[in-house]
């Protein structure tokens, strides 16, 4: 069994000193400091404020926080496997103007995936939409992980419909949902665990075919259904037979999860360095030039070693000149997948 206390494609914060113990034969990324789950709380009867946040990294703190009949969504966020719910107590009358003040309160924090505690109001899929594009345009990158109701659950083409007008690579839409006991939770109270699965999980790793703890799906799919909704950039949860499991983890525009959790950490990371480092700090000489490419290839090949990517190109761009204070990098990798279909030709 490894021992891990570092992550090398996210460091610690805290100092100390940290020490890795791995197999030689398998190398594992943890998910780090990128398992932050956004969440709004709509009730709350604990020591909480309204219109504050809360960082909850154990069911202990949220209950003393919030209540023990209101922690069921931030509960089902940890279960998923982040590290830390950063929690948004709501004001009592929620509106428009409420969540939209909501929104901009999240903007001034960090975190790398958001999801709503409830099945998300209406109209506020579209406005949450926009407020994620909006923010990658400033360079605040996170994922959108969303779902329907009950009723939406019960037939497919109302999730795909969903699912193609929430189309982005940075958005998942949940289109099932399921039991536990005599428990139902739909797609969009459910989406609470997908979030936290996705900001829990390493940027090596894959969630297809991952086991939820679920009981059912409060929907099962034919496989023409399956394919259908795949098509559409459906997140599906299926019950084979044994288990619940993601089918495909892909986000709305098909891309997959794991690739578009990597183009973010990629973006994230190299914009932080250059801006705490770079920025203002070295000569835009050939020496200065040379620096900054070595720091960037030398953190895309701590990628590589970790198989999120390889084939690595880093250099000055050979169309536009790199002079006065600016400086045109041209970068290049192929991403790495994980075996999702594999396809036997067997001769007897």
């Amino acid at each position: 069994m490894a021992i891990e206390q570092w992550d090398p494609t996210a460091l610690p914060v805290r100092p100390g000193l940290y020490i890795n113990f791995k197999n030689a034969a398998i190398a594992q990324i943890a998910g780090g400091e990128r398992g932050i789950v956004g969440m709004p709380l709509h009730t709350y009867t604990g020591q909480a404020e309204a219109d504050k946040f809360y960082t909850i990294e154990k069911e202990g703190d949220a209950l003393i926080m919030f209540g023990q009949a209101n922690i069921d969504p931030i509960k089902r966020v940890l279960q998923g496997g982040a590290k830390q719910v950063l929690v948004y107590t709501v004001p009592a009358t929620p509106n428009a103007a409420t969540y939209i003040a909501m929104r901009e309160a999240f903007e001034a924090r960090p975190f790398n995936v958001f999801v709503w505690d409830i099945e998300v109001p209406t109209g506020e899929n579209a406005n949450t939409k926009t407020w994620l594009e909006r923010n990658i345009d400033e360079k605040k990158l996170f994922m959108y992980v969303t779902g329907g109701s009950a009723t939406d659950d019960a037939d497919p083409a109302i999730g795909d419909a969903r699912s193609v007008a929430m189309n982005h690579d940075n958005i998942v839409n949940l289109t099932v949902g399921g039991t536990v006991g005599a428990t139902t939770y739909s797609s969009g109270q459910y989406a609470s665990y997908i979030a936290g699965a996705i900001a829990g999980s390493a940027i090596n790793r894959s969630l297809t075919y991952a086991q939820v703890p679920l009981d059912d799906v409060n929907r099962r799919y034919r496989n023409s259904e399956v394919v259908t909704a795949l098509g559409k950039g459906s997140f599906l949860l299926v019950h084979d037979g044994e288990k619940v499991k993601v089918e495909s983890a892909i986000t709305t525009s098909g891309l997959k999860v794991r690739s578009a959790r990597s183009r973010i950490a990629i973006a994230t990371d190299i914009e932080k360095t250059a801006r705490d480092n770079y920025i203002g700090r070295i000569n835009n000489d050939e020496d200065g030039q040379f620096a900054l490419i070595s720091a960037i290839k030398a953190y895309l090949e701590t990628l590589e070693d970790n198989g999120v990517l390889t084939d690595i190109v880093v250099a000055l761009d050979t169309v536009r000149p790199s002079v006065g204070d600016q400086v045109f990098l041209a970068i290049s990798y192929r991403e790495l997948d994980s075996m999702e279909r594999i396809f036997l030709t067997i001769e007897v």
